[in-house]
């Protein structure tokens, strides 16, 4: 299914490749529009995953601290994730639907 990270009315992440882990949707590193990321210094641990890294959002003037975040090196378990962004704090995951005709 083709998903969609959606922040301030732009399409941050675009993709059919998602990862779904504990409910949130991973999405490759290659389908998120890096223009709209600025590296954070917050770091979190997941007993599981390992340590998570954050990106500000930047859209528009608009900023969302903290809404992304990636596991750089994941612990064995979730490796199938590493370098994959998944998003929170307002920020609108949801399938994409197909364009009118």
């Amino acid at each position: 299914m083709q998903m969609q990270a959606i922040w301030n009315g732009h399409v941050i992440a675009d993709s059919d490749k998602t990862l779904v882990v504990e409910g949130n949707h991973y999405f490759p590193p290659e389908s998120v529009h890096d223009e709209y990321l600025e590296k954070s210094t917050t770091h979190t641990t997941c007993p599981w995953k390992g340590e998570a890294s954050y990106y500000t959002l930047l859209v528009d003037g608009k900023e969302n601290k903290d809404a992304a975040w990636y596991y750089p090196e994941p612990k064995e378990a979730a490796q199938q994730i590493k370098g994959h962004i998944a998003f929170w704090k307002g920020v609108e995951v949801r399938a994409k639907t197909p364009a009118a005709l």
